[in-house]
């Protein structure tokens, strides 16, 4: 299910962003790897399990590709766009090797699965070909392309989480930080390839998640994301006693750390999420209340052939609940225009849907065939592109005025924000966000608490909203 995806502050923009701590530059490391990650904020949490591994073995982080002795790409497969990019990004670092011919590129993530033979056999691009569940070979398979031969290992595998390794945070702003909960997906959405890059669902051991949140909390971070392609369908036996630990429990597991310890979760499918899920986000204050729920489309014959195993009522009665248990909750989704076959009625009932839920926030894309799918096997390709990218634009547009809406709701509120640094455009002021994942901006001037040394980045204050864009509050701390 290709439903996990990177918020506001980590969306598409930042797609081959470098990642490196923030003095990268150690030189009791005989050699360096530099990483650039694409995709979904799994993508990005794993290339900090990647540099926790390679740092373990004496390789230093880099964030300038030009002081690197390896290069490594984490990559995407979910939409084409993706898949080109790195393509072209590969090619740039072919070039390098002309100058450097002991540097080594390395594809890792779901295209390096994927595409294996390719990079290696047709294209000649890179030394290494890493799958997401065998980064502990990087540092053999290092020594393997370091020989001359291809460094190649895409073996998916059940057991795999990671759950001992501890995550180097990489671009870290101190505050926030992704926490992997479980890999793989045991849904087969017909669009969609993670089942065959990155294998079958598998829940990581509850305590080794309480642990790191804790670590996180202690070290100064206010905010964990728990990430699984589908969360709600956590499930861990503890070995002990066999016990089953469900997703609200493991939730409430690291509510309890501490009050200041904010938690988000992402992505929920809407067959899975539970009234437990949301009566634990209600019970405790610091779950933030904020769902991002998946609907794909709002023609309940195009889901079916998506294979979402839901109907457009059971979707829409799934968002009254959530509504019904927690009021003003914030609500996100994942939008596909285009699908195969889909018809300009089932487009007009995506927009209808989109206008009964008044989304705070969506990722909304045309239809990019993914070779293997499902969909790929089964069905024609058949709505032309314009047709495609003129649908996904009324899309665009009707979600931008009930974004703009969103924000006007909360003019003359108050809200609690927590301070993750200063605003892109201004030192001057504070940038953060509130509980329903809201972006907030606000100026560090005239106010006491901050001249008394109140107030730092990774503290909490009480913002009262004077006006808004439609992607940003604009306040004053009350």
């Amino acid at each position: 299910m290709a439903e996990l995806l990177i918020d506001k502050k980590h969306d598409e923009s930042r797609q081959g962003e470098a990642f490196a701590p923030k003095d990268p530059t150690n030189h009791s490391f005989e050699k360096k790897f530099y990483i650039e990650s694409y995709g979904c904020a799994m993508n990005f949490a794993d290339s900090e399990v990647i540099a926790s591994i390679l740092q373990k073995e004496g390789f230093g982080i880099t964030s300038r590709f030009e002081d690197a002795d390896m290069i490594f790409i984490n990559t995407c497969s979910i939409r084409e766009k993706a898949e080109i990019t790195v393509r072209k990004r590969l090619t740039e670092f072919r070039q390098l090797k002309k100058n450097n011919p002991g540097l080594l590129v390395g594809v890792l993530g779901c295209m390096a699965e994927r595409l294996k033979s390719k990079f290696l056999e047709e294209e000649k691009l890179v030394d290494l070909v890493v799958g997401p569940d065998a980064y502990r070979t990087l540092p053999s398979l290092i020594e393997e392309a370091e020989s001359g031969q291809k460094g190649v290992n895409v073996l998916l595998s059940r057991e795999e989480t990671y759950g001992d390794i501890s995550p180097i945070r990489l671009n870290s702003n101190g505050v926030t930080a992704f926490v992997s909960i479980m890999r793989g997906c045991n849904n087969m959405c017909s669009f969609c390839v993670v089942p065959f890059t990155r294998g079958r669902e598998r829940s990581r051991d509850a305590g080794s998640i309480v642990r790191e949140c804790t670590q996180l909390f202690d070290e100064g971070y206010r905010e964990v994301t728990l990430l699984g392609q589908n969360v709600d369908s956590y499930q861990w036996v503890n070995p002990s006693d066999n016990s089953i630990i469900s997703f609200a429990n493991l939730l409430e597991k690291v509510a309890q750390i501490s009050p200041l310890l904010r938690v988000r979760f992402s992505t929920s499918h809407p067959k899975d999420i539970t009234d437990e899920v949301m009566f634990t986000m209600k019970k405790y204050d610091n779950i933030c209340k904020y769902i991002h729920l998946p609907v794909q489309s709002g023609s309940t014959r195009i889901l079916q052939m998506m294979n979402r195993t839901y109907t457009r009522e059971w979707y829409i009665s799934k968002v009254n609940r959530i509504r019904e248990i927690l009021p003003g909750c914030g609500l996100s989704t994942d939008s596909i225009t285009g699908f195969c076959g889909e018809t300009e009625e089932d487009h007009q009932q995506t927009l209808s849907l989109f206008e009964y839920c008044e989304y705070d926030l969506a990722y909304m894309y045309f239809y990019s065939e993914r070779p293997g799918t499902l969909a790929e096997r089964r069905f024609k390709d058949d709505v032309p592109l314009e047709v495609k990218k003129t649908r996904l634009q009324e899309v665009v547009a009707l979600h931008r005025t009930h974004s703009l809406k969103s924000m006007q709701r909360d003019l003359g509120k108050t809200f609690k924000v927590l301070i993750e640094g200063d605003s892109k455009k201004s030192d001057a002021h504070w940038n953060g966000r509130t509980d329903h994942n809201k972006m907030v901006v606000f100026p560090k001037e005239g106010n006491p608490a901050l001249a008394a040394g109140k107030l730092n980045k990774g503290d909490y204050a009480n913002v009262f909203i004077e006006r808004c864009t439609a992607g940003t509050l604009i306040g004053r701390i009350k």
